[in-house]
């Protein structure tokens, strides 16, 4: 990279060549997902996304193909909520190389009763955390033929006002939806930090980085048939709210930078600039709640036990 690119202010609009590397979207078929896909296919990568659901990905497809011309894009069949067909996935893609994941995909349910996987696990807490700690470990040997490999994980400004209850993380007593959900997504962002202290301590070339989109609401999202549309009364209705939050193209930005910038570290938490809610992407402080190393291992311990995987993720 030329010293003149580097100096230049990172623009979300005018973003570095990926040619000739690979990236996964876990969860690529919607939302965030969608818009990271789209914009990184935009840099000449090819960009795969992992969906459980092949109509929605094939839309997905079809809509960033008929917006980015000459689009690298592809489905992997991903369901982060059965652990045993994880390998089998990894195997699929079929690359010698990943140079990122995007670990996106997630469910957030709003509604009792409290709902497990076919393995036991609570649905939230499993597919949101335990399927990406699980799927890393599988990814762990393409990340690392990569030159500069990284793992993006997308954290959530719900895990802000979060805490971890380490005796009762699959919420099996008191069980509430919208806790249950940011403490999912707080799980993850520990998991992303610890990761990458991890990856330090064994000097490997990949690097663990977490993003979140700060507010991003799908009635101030542009519409992307047949993926998504939005009716000009939602835009409307939604521009007050337009002031504090963002649609989920401008969410996905903080992803896409922790991906793509040469400057961007391990263990480093990226946002969106203007209170942690809406603009351009820029780093943030830590929250001390999510970088404790005491937590992280007790977590780390118990998601390698649930998930029956490698402690080590495949990072030696």
């Amino acid at each position: 990279m030329s010293s003149a690119s580097q100096s230049r202010p990172w623009d979300v609009h005018r973003l570095p060549s990926a040619q000739g590397r690979n990236f996964l979207v876990t969860g690529g078929n919607a939302g965030i997902g969608y818009f990271a896909a789209e914009q990184l296919a935009a840099t000449g990568a090819v960009v795969v996304l992992g969906c459980r659901d092949a109509a929605k990905a094939g839309a997905a497809v079809t809509s960033i193909r008929s917006r980015v011309s000459g689009a690298r894009v592809r489905h992997l069949r991903l369901d982060l909520a059965d652990l045993s067909s994880l390998k089998t996935a990894a195997d699929r893609l079929d690359l010698d190389h990943l140079d990122a994941v995007v670990h996106n995909a997630g469910v957030a349910l709003d509604d009792l009763p409290r709902r497990e996987t076919g393995d036991g696990h609570e649905l939230m807490f499993a597919t949101n955390h335990l399927g990406h700690f699980a799927l890393t470990r599988w990814l762990a040997p393409l990340l690392s033929a990569a030159p500069a490999g990284r793992i993006v994980t997308v954290g959530s400004f719900a895990a802000r006002s979060e805490r971890l209850d380490l005796d009762n993380l699959q919420s099996t007593r008191d069980y509430r939806p919208k806790r249950t959900y940011g403490r999912s997504k707080l799980a993850q962002m520990c998991f992303g930090f610890e990761l990458d202290r991890r990856l330090r301590a064994v000097s490997s070339t990949v690097l663990s980085v977490v993003a979140h989109p700060g507010g991003a609401l799908d009635s101030l999202t542009p519409s992307r048939p047949p993926v998504r549309v939005t009716t000009p009364g939602q835009r409307l209705r939604a521009l007050p709210a337009g002031l504090l939050v963002q649609g989920k193209d401008a969410g996905a930005w903080p992803v896409v930078r922790a991906v793509l910038d040469a400057q961007v570290q391990g263990g480093q938490l990226w946002g969106p600039r203007a209170f942690g809610l809406r603009g351009t992407p820029r780093r943030e402080p830590v929250p001390s709640h999510m970088a404790d190393p005491a937590v992280a291992a007790r977590l780390w311990a118990a998601s390698a036990e649930l998930a029956g995987t490698d402690p080590h993720l495949g990072f030696r």
